[in-house]
């Protein structure tokens, strides 16, 4: 038995009185499923979400974004923070790697729309902080 799996019947004893076999394999099987919950990439999928918004930049260009409602040129996202071209158009790109931003080509401009999930996520912040 494991350390993890004897530390488990240690607190299910302490938790229900006694602990038998079944109970440790029972909760084992709950477990299990919740960890299922979170397989296949999903961690990985988020985390890529929240790395994109732990930047200062980005999460301004974003803000920004949300707020707008529509589409902002490049030009324009780059009025509203000061950072290179380059970084500008490497922000971008992450945020649109994360699937916060979508960009499109319009003639010589590049134009960037938040997604629903950008908003989604910035609901949730708004609500979350005061």
């Amino acid at each position: 038995m494991s350390q993890a799996t004897e530390r488990l019947e240690r607190y299910l004893e302490d938790q229900l009185g006694e602990c038998r076999s079944e109970d440790v394999d029972r909760r084992l099987d709950e477990l299990g499923n919740l960890t299922a919950a979170v397989e296949g990439g999903r961690i990985d999928r988020e985390l890529d979400v929240l790395a994109a918004l732990s930047n200062e930049t980005r999460y301004t260009l974003l803000r920004v974004l949300v707020a707008a409602g529509e589409e902002l040129c490049v030009c324009e996202l780059n009025a509203v923070v000061d950072v290179s071209e380059s970084a500008l158009s490497h922000a971008m790109s992450d945020l649109v790697d994360a699937g916060l931003v979508r960009g499109r080509k319009d003639g010589r401009w590049k134009q960037y729309r938040a997604t629903n999930r950008a908003v989604a996520i910035v609901t949730v912040l708004d609500g979350s902080v005061e």
